[in-house]
């Protein structure tokens, strides 16, 4: 079984989270970055069926009264890349919540419109967040890891 080398996986990690040109692929240029940085879509669900299979950011969106998704931009500012995770920098904090209770168990990044953007990247969180009235979920800065295996 053949594997990505450290170098190539924070490469990978580099062109998605802080859109930095991932050298030496297809050529010297390697795999451009965008010209603009553009954004990741960070969506939380209700339900452990987010998988492989999901095409959309939509299936088991957290429902709770005052949820929206957030953005965060995809350059070095908001993103750091070593050891094959990527990390947020600051925190990324969802709406108060005005109903509830409700559990979140999973979180996946996409395109920035989740009704008709693919999602990319899923996960089951740590531990399972209940939010009641008045809770406002957020990855503390340095909490959302991500990691290419």
């Amino acid at each position: 079984m053949a594997a990505l080398t450290n170098l190539m996986k924070d490469d990978v990690l580099d062109l998605l989270f802080t859109n930095v040109s991932l050298p030496n692929v297809g050529d010297v240029a390697g795999l451009l970055k965008s010209v603009a940085d553009g954004t990741w879509n960070v969506e939380l669900h209700t339900g452990n069926t987010i998988a492989d299979t999901s095409t959309v950011q939509t299936e088991a969106t957290a429902a709770y009264t005052g949820y929206v998704s957030q953005t965060v931009p995809r350059n070095v500012s908001d993103w750091t890349v070593a050891s094959g995770l990527a990390d947020n920098d600051s925190a990324v904090s969802f709406p108060i919540s005005t109903s509830g209770p409700e559990t979140e168990t999973d979180v996946s990044l996409g395109g920035l419109d989740a009704t008709t953007d693919i999602m990319h990247i899923f996960g089951s969180l740590a531990a399972d967040l209940v939010v009641n009235n008045g809770v406002t979920p957020e990855f503390a800065a340095g909490a959302l890891d991500i990691t290419v295996v």
